[in-house]
């Protein structure tokens, strides 16, 4: 039998350890929000994979003092490998190309990395096709956002201006506004970014959303594109209602926002079969005996575009056929 248990603190993780030491190899899975989606599909991948390998664990809760001290806890665990998920949780153990030689970060045990959206712009690694790194590799699950900007185009052909704000406390967040306003320009389109402002733990709050949002209607934004940030993610529901007041049709690279109606339109990776395919890179290095460094980063190749029909109603927009078409249509 498989040992599958989820560790909270310390403590929870080196008795979690302990009762999987009878596997032949351990995997602890560092999460950021809770074991999801992409957390279930490595778990379900090995279960059926290699069964035995145990898997531990390890939640941040979404608190980055809870990654403090993360590398000591793997080693103590004797872990064979670390899955981290998400740019956070894996900066806080990788570390960047540039931290190799820093004992704080993980160089020796192997890791994958998921839910990372751009691990190359973040310094993680070289390149998708070589990592640069001995001991990390990993999946990569964003759509192209030329993709993105050309589904808006299709849903407002007459679109000026895109909406974003970014979290300058996430990695992510920032790679992906100058990322935007590197691209946007190309399509004749004007960029109207805000930054939220941090509290004095560092972290934005909740109850600027919906200032931030009307103060982009009023600048002339016609869309919103959420970009990267768990921020907006773990606040979907007061964005989707700030969206929807302001009559902006919002674009998510998170599907369950378009499910839960608080997004229009998402193009995207499942996250199960993102933790699927970073199973299978699991499974590679410890069933099979591939060096990371082999491996390079697997890129998942199908998306799903999802249109929230509900929304479409509550805004009085309409995506044209040629998208409804092809999409997942959630009434």
């Amino acid at each position: 039998m498989r040992a599958i248990l989820q560790a909270f603190l310390v403590p929870g993780l080196v008795c979690a350890a302990t009762l999987a030491s009878a596997a032949e190899k351990t995997v602890l899975m560092a999460t950021w929000r809770g074991c999801e989606e992409a957390c279930r599909g490595v778990i379900d991948h090995l279960a059926e994979a290699a069964p035995e390998i145990s898997v531990v664990v390890r939640d941040a809760a979404r608190d980055r003092t809870q990654l403090t001290g993360l590398m000591d806890e793997a080693r103590q665990a004797e872990a064979d490998l670390i899955v981290s998920w998400g740019t956070s949780v894996t900066l806080a153990t990788a570390g960047t190309l540039a931290q190799r030689g820093d004992p704080a970060f993980n160089h020796d045990i192997p890791q994958v990395f998921m839910i990372v959206a751009d691990p190359v712009g973040s310094g993680i690694v070289e390149s998708l096709d070589h990592t640069g790194r001995d001991n990390v590799t990993g999946t990569y699950n964003r759509v192209p956002e030329q993709v993105n900007v050309e589904t808006l185009r299709e849903l407002l052909p007459g679109m000026d201006a895109l909406g974003l704000l970014y979290n300058p406390n996430e990695p992510n967040s920032v790679l992906k506004r100058d990322e935007l306003a590197e691209l946007v320009p190309d399509y004749g389109i004007r960029l109207l970014d805000r930054a939220f402002v941090l509290s004095e733990s560092g972290a934005p709050r909740a109850e600027d959303i919906g200032d931030q949002v009307r103060a982009l209607k009023a600048s002339g934004a016609d869309a919103f594109y959420v970009g990267s940030s768990s921020f907006l993610r773990a606040n979907a529901a007061i964005l989707g209602a700030a969206a929807r007041d302001a009559d902006l049709p919002v674009l998510s690279p998170y599907e369950e926002m378009v499910r839960n109606g608080h997004a229009l339109i998402s193009v995207a990776a499942r996250y199960y079969e993102v933790g699927r395919l970073a199973g299978q890179q699991v499974e590679a290095i410890l069933v099979e005996g591939r060096a990371p460094s082999d491996l390079p980063v697997a890129r998942m190749k199908d998306f799903a575009l999802t249109v929230n029909l509900e929304v479409s109603r509550d805004i009085d927009l309409w995506p044209p056929i040629a998208l409804l078409e092809f999409a997942e249509i959630i009434k």
